[in-house]
């Protein structure tokens, strides 16, 4: 079955998070997404406090940028979030807007080097591993967590392009696919990242998440357009959906049969209605995807 969510985008006011994450509790949306975008929203901080605020949603962080957090850090709050709400939180990290790492002073000459190494010793960390590396850019002494998960959780791995996406597949428990994401592009994905799984000998589950930029209502297409030729994909075909419930389930649908397991819907940066949006993906749009 396809999991379904949607996204509090930081282009909200952080104070906007508590009446979206209460509502998408109350309707039963299965995830809620958050972003940490520069210069923004704190991913962790938001996390907590929406998983805080609710009792049953599972909620996202897509992504946290690698460059920005030391392993360590980054499995202390973690393991934090699980230990607190078990099963519930859903993280992801990756190479950051090289633009934005490099306004902070922290753009890495290697990313994929930097991710890789990220990715090894926080899930080991993360396993309740004691850990020792030598990495160009990971260096840790003999550190384990006094307080692990207390069960074994996912990393997620942000990738877009062939290297990332093989990366992913190595030394990720899943991928998040950003919403410039088409079906074709889907598939292409899951191709690479099998690559990655096969050469590493993985056979374990491997999940990916997709963002769907969807707009519903009143200016719908004219709303998603904008976005698209915002962010310079204006012509790239099959991204995105304008419409009513079924036209999204469809889109959904069509994400799901190219290998998403989870469809995530992103509203438009200027979504009138945050709370409307999120009832309308569980209460509309979900059961449609389950028919």
């Amino acid at each position: 079955m396809t999991g379904l969510g949607a996204v509090f985008r930081p282009q909200l006011a952080p104070e906007r998070l508590r009446a979206v994450a209460r509502v998408a509790d109350e309707v039963g949306l299965e995830e809620l997404w958050l972003w940490e975008d520069c210069f923004r929203e704190g991913g962790i901080s938001a996390a907590a406090a929406a998983l805080a605020w609710t009792e049953r949603v599972r909620v996202g962080v897509g992504l946290l940028p690698v460059p920005l957090r030391n392993v360590a850090v980054t499995a202390m709050e973690a393991a934090t979030l699980h230990r607190m709400f078990p099963g519930r939180a859903v993280l992801g990290v990756g190479h950051g807007v090289q633009d934005w790492m490099g306004q902070v002073g922290a753009r890495a000459e290697s990313p994929l080097t930097l991710l890789r190494e990220h990715l090894v010793a926080l899930r080991a960390l993360l396993r309740g591993e004691r850990v020792t590396s030598k990495g160009r850019y990971v260096r840790l002494d003999d550190v384990a967590l006094d307080w692990p998960p207390e069960r074994a959780v996912e990393v997620f791995a942000g990738a877009t392009g062939p290297r990332s996406l093989r990366l992913a597949g190595e030394a990720a428990d899943g991928t998040v696919l950003t919403a410039n994401t088409p079906p074709d592009g889907v598939r292409r994905a899951r191709r690479l990242i099998d690559e990655g799984r096969a050469a590493a000998g993985r056979t374990d589950p491997h999940k990916v998440v997709v963002y769907l930029l969807a707009a519903t209502g009143p200016g719908a297409g004219e709303r998603l357009r904008d976005e698209l030729v915002a962010e310079g994909v204006g012509d790239v075909p099959d991204l995105g959906v304008a419409g009513d419930a079924e036209a999204v389930a469809d889109a959904v649908r069509r994400l799901a049969g190219a290998g998403a397991d989870t469809v995530i819907l992103q509203p438009t940066g200027d979504e009138p209605d945050p709370e409307g949006f999120v009832r309308f993906a569980a209460e509309q749009v979900r059961p449609l995807v389950v028919a």
